[in-house]
């Protein structure tokens, strides 16, 4: 099956250029284009992303993950749309292990996978990657846990349930499109899709801050079918 990937980037000179390297690197041999979505930034980003080879820069004014998002899936041609954080980095076999879980089931519509942050210190990273471990037994409940700067989605179920939903701005933005995605197949959650992140949010807005507030809009998106926090900080 063909994958686009596709990657959100507001100001994100300072990690893009890392992260489409490793993109490039471990990419499978069905990847069939990288797109870098420029989301208002009034950085370096569109001079970091033109400069590869191979990547394809779209521009999108509206500000916002989901409006960047929407704007690569649209534009792309992939039987899978693989959505990656700028920040993020993907370890060896992650395409080729979430190509696998699609061939294996028609059923499945979305893979997903941890976050583990690679610059804290060694204890605090150790108790944030435990606590990211444990988005699997979520999911095992819920059946719609999604991670959104890292996972894969099936593009015909995500033209079935609308695309991206744009009215959200930042927070509960990943549950909404897992919750919807559930409703339509199958969300897997594996350990083995599990990338490396920054820890910027969790460093520049506090972990028990941060943890409080994802929780929180996740649950209430899981319920009431709507984030309850509709502003955010960026942090870059």
């Amino acid at each position: 099956m063909t994958i686009s990937v596709v990657i959100p980037a507001h100001n994100e000179e300072k990690y893009l250029g890392t992260c489409l390297e490793n993109i490039l690197a471990h990419r499978s041999p069905n990847v069939i284009e990288v797109i870098v979505v420029d989301n208002a930034s009034k950085d370096k980003t569109v001079q970091v992303a033109g400069s590869r080879p191979g990547v394809t820069v779209l521009h999108e004014a509206r500000k916002g993950a989901q409006y960047a998002r929407e704007r690569g899936f649209r534009a792309s041609r992939g039987e899978l749309v693989a959505c990656i954080d700028a920040d993020v980095l993907v370890p060896e076999g992650w395409f080729e292990k979430a190509e696998q879980a699609f061939a294996e089931d028609p059923e499945v519509v979305g893979v997903t996978g941890p976050y583990h942050y690679h610059d804290l210190p060694p204890f605090s990273r150790y108790c944030t990657n435990a606590v990211c471990d444990m988005s699997g037994l979520v999911h095992s409940v819920t059946g719609a846990q999604l991670w959104g700067g890292n996972c894969v989605i099936r593009r015909a179920a995500l033209e079935r349930i609308g695309g991206f939903d744009t009215t959200i701005a930042f927070y509960g933005d990943d549950v909404n499109t897992g919750r919807r995605l559930s409703d339509v197949g199958t969300v897997l959650h594996l350990p083995a899709l599990t990338v490396s992140s920054s820890a910027r949010r969790l460093k520049g807005q506090g972990m028990m801050k941060t943890g409080i507030a994802y929780i929180m809009n996740s649950l209430s998106e899981l319920i009431l079918h709507r984030p309850a926090t509709k502003e955010y900080r960026d942090i870059r």
